[in-house]
């Protein structure tokens, strides 16, 4: 959260409170925290309160999963966790309003402030925000006690830890907020409580939508000023629209401005991510109120079936990978900085688009988002399985993921589910619902469903504007080459349909090296070459590339993950199909394959540099360049004959004769006066590339 301190200070001094005079202060309140992990013999809170010894300081954002959801399957901790603070209030905010604002924290939680229970939320990756006024004692120190549990429960979305890990803890920032008694809703969903519509847009004009949410707790009827300003990105005034409206003691109130823009500075993607920002202040005469800043990307984006996606008028380019947001050693416990080295490796493979799987994330990754212009495919973590009782929080967390993000103009598209299933009748009954939902609260961006066994009459199918389907042909189910006919029979059968090719891929193992691949892997053996997943890229981007009626695909995944509950490829607790390990430190030849196919950058790339024992004396040597045919040597000679691969960045040189021992390999290009090498080294023993075949043929490897 970012919005800007208005007109006098607040300071936390240690954790002291002290007043503001106008306007609202919103304040870190990651400071002073302590934690106690469970299991407990009574979670009681009373016996909580008094319990003193024990308690570790932390500092949010804090998970207790970092480690063990990521070293070792089915061995880590899930249940009931508590953090205190002690915070000083001072006696001139009693006619203020105070709230705290938790950018999430995994899973469900309950909120006790000097022993009295204030509220709970049920959801791991949406905000929530809890008003405290009525709760604190002024004058006198406040104890906050937060009873955090990440188990795995059948109404709270995701159901289980199967897919991916909910890390327990408050593993994003938490904020104290002060308001005057006349504010800006701050408990609408934990939403700004200002949301900005868009229509008719173009580059002569667009018709702005702003509505105001407001609440009063004064005794009796206010009339108050609501101004909503539009700057510009040198921070000029553009336009103002004022009324003067009356809000009563009664609940939330909803006002609204339509104002009509003209030769609007349109949002651009990542060619010209342009942002305005609104600026809503509310006044009572010449005091200020309350005052929300929130950003305004004009665009428009539409897509159309069969031929893509257009971002004002014009097609965009959908080059797009899936996140997880967790990162080694860390889980989701994040940083600024590592929301941005994220967002930096994709920008620099090309990507143009994100799906953030399977939840909502931080609202700072979707504001970089706006700022770079990445589009973004947001979702709930309705996945994996169905209990049939996920419905009433399945619905709240998609109200939640709208209204936080309403605003960010990176966003095109809410996603209501990934890879559920029986029962069909529920789960289709419930995917519609959801759809609903989402159409009633925010009508001018699209749906989508993703399905995994990827024929179009499932049953739990077309209940969204768009159906994504998880394709992992030669990893999950037959070959590699297959998604080809499969793109094929969507064409023929569905050419109306608005379909995206929403996960593919393969696992990665940079430890695991072979040149004897075939068109299919045994994806439960331990093995798991970097050198399959290399070539399951290479041939699927190929074939997605040459059938438009794909109009997005996005690769699973842009990182290796955790997923507590698996031992597979060698490495426990994780899912290898990033094209990024882990830690974020080694970019895996599929990331350079990408680069080399998506970006405007200069790329020339030798493949299998990791394989550096070879295995066989005859090989091929594989580069990507996207500036032109390479002049390649092994050993100082040249190589002549070459084929062009899966795309027109892909040189194949084969029939390459390898020596006994080193092997040096060079690529070079010249190019607008400058010159380019990629150089790696291969060690090639025919003893070891005679047991290599042996293997072969006694088929001990998978995948032979």
């Amino acid at each position: 959260m970012k919005n800007k301190i208005l007109v006098s200070i607040i300071l936390i001094v240690g954790c002291v409170v002290t007043s503001l005079s106008q306007g609202r202060q919103v304040t870190s309140f990651n400071d002073g925290w302590q934690f106690k992990k469970g299991p407990f013999s009574s979670s009681n809170i009373t016996f909580m309160q008094t319990w003193n010894a024990k308690w570790k300081d932390v500092k949010i954002p804090h998970t207790w999963n970092a480690k063990d959801m990521q070293v070792e399957h089915n061995k880590f901790y899930q249940g009931e966790a508590f953090y205190k603070k002690s915070f000083f209030v001072e006696p001139n905010l009693k006619d203020k309003r105070l709230f705290l604002k938790f950018e999430g924290v995994g899973q469900v939680v309950e909120l006790f402030i000097n022993g009295n229970f204030v509220g709970n939320h049920k959801g791991g990756y949406s905000a929530f925000s809890f008003d405290i006024s009525k709760a604190v004692k002024h004058g006198e120190n406040n104890e906050i006690l937060l009873k955090v549990d990440n188990s795995e429960r059948k109404d709270v979305i995701p159901i289980n830890h199967n897919l991916f890990g909910v890390y327990g803890g408050i593993y994003r920032p938490v904020w104290l907020i002060i308001t005057d008694k006349l504010n800006i809703s701050v408990t609408d969903h934990a939403s700004s409580g200002v949301y900005i519509s868009q229509n008719n847009v173009n580059s002569k004009s667009a018709a702005i939508t702003v509505k105001v949410k407001l609440a009063n707790k004064y005794k009796k009827t206010k009339e108050v000023i609501i101004e909503n300003s539009i700057y510009d990105k040198s921070d000029k005034k553009v336009t103002t629209k004022k009324s003067t409206v009356k809000v009563t003691p009664h609940g939330i109130q909803t006002f609204q401005h339509e104002i009509a823009l003209r030769n609007p500075h349109l949002w651009q993607g990542l060619k010209d991510p342009y942002l305005y920002k609104v600026v809503t202040k509310i006044k009572e005469g010449n005091k200020l109120l309350d005052e929300v800043t929130q950003p305004l990307g004009i665009r428009s984006v539409e897509v159309i079936e069969g031929k893509g996606v257009f971002l004002n008028g014009k097609q965009y380019p959908m080059y797009g990978v899936c996140r997880h947001q967790d990162w080694w050693e860390l889980g989701s416990a994040l940083e600024n900085k590592h929301h941005d080295k994220d967002i930096e490796m994709m920008l620099e493979m090309g990507a143009t688009t994100v799906r953030l799987a399977h939840y909502q994330q931080s609202d700072y990754f979707y504001a970089k988002c706006d700022s770079v212009g990445l589009l973004v495919w947001a979702e709930i973590p309705f996945v994996n399985r169905v209990s049939g009782e996920e419905g009433p929080n399945s619905k709240q967390q998609l109200r939640e993921l709208i209204r936080q993000n309403f605003n960010h103009p990176s966003i095109y598209v809410w996603g209501l589910h990934n890879e559920v299933y029986k029962p069909h009748d529920y789960t289709s009954q419930l995917t519609k619902e959801l759809h609903d939902i989402a159409k009633t609260e925010d009508p001018t961006r699209y749906t989508v469903a993703v399905n995994g066994y990827g024929h179009m009459n499932h049953p739990v199918n077309l209940n969204a504007d768009i159906q994504g389907m998880n394709r992992y042909y030669g990893w999950y189910e037959r070959k590699i080459q297959d998604l080809e006919s499969w793109a094929k029979e969507m064409k023929k059968d569905y050419p109306t349909y608005k379909i995206m090719l929403t996960e593919y891929g393969a696992g990665g193992n940079t430890n695991h090296q072979t040149e004897f691949l075939g068109n299919t892997w045994e994806y439960w053996k331990p093995f798991y070459p970097e050198t399959y997943q290399t070539k399951t890229h290479e041939i699927q981007y190929g074939i997605i590339k040459n059938n438009p009626n794909i109009l997005a695909s996005y690769v699973w995944n842009m990182f290796d993950f955790a997923v507590p509950k698996w031992s597979r490829g060698g490495i426990e607790a994780r899912n290898h199909k990033g094209l990024v390990t882990f830690d974020r430190k080694l970019k895996k030849d599929s990331f350079y394959w990408y680069k080399a196919n998506w970006s405007k950058e200069p790329v020339l790339y030798l493949t299998q540099r990791r394989l550096i024992e070879r295995e066989k004396k005859q090989t091929q040597v594989t580069v990507y360049s996207n500036i032109g045919k390479p002049k390649v040597l092994v050993n100082g000679i040249e190589l002549i004959n070459f084929k062009i691969g899966e795309t027109d960045i892909h040189y194949v040189f084969e029939n390459v004769i390898l020596k006994k021992g080193n092997n040096i390999v060079e690529a070079i290009i010249e190019k607008d006066g400058k010159k380019y090498i990629d150089k790696i080294e291969w060690n090639y023993s025919s003893e070891k590339s005679n047991n290599l075949k042996m293997k072969e043929n006694k088929k001990e490897h998978s995948g032979f």
